[in-house]
């Protein structure tokens, strides 16, 4: 007699498809990422204004 398989495989669905992932997504990841680096750079712009250079919540010039 044999002992019955776990159901793991039918609850999890462990088959291996071949499902692209990075070639139709690719344009979103360079978007994002594009996105990321501007806001850092108008982050940083802002930090370096006269009107934010002396603020103490600013992290580059404030006092700590």
């Amino acid at each position: 007699m044999v002992a019955p398989r776990p159901m793991l495989g039918a609850l999890i669905a462990l088959k291996k498809y071949p499902t692209p992932i990075l070639k139709p997504l690719w344009p979103f990841f360079v978007g994002a990422g594009l996105t990321y680096y501007g806001i850092g750079l108008a982050a940083d712009a802002m930090m370096d204004t006269d009107e934010y250079k002396n603020d103490p919540r600013n992290p580059k010039y404030g006092k700590h």
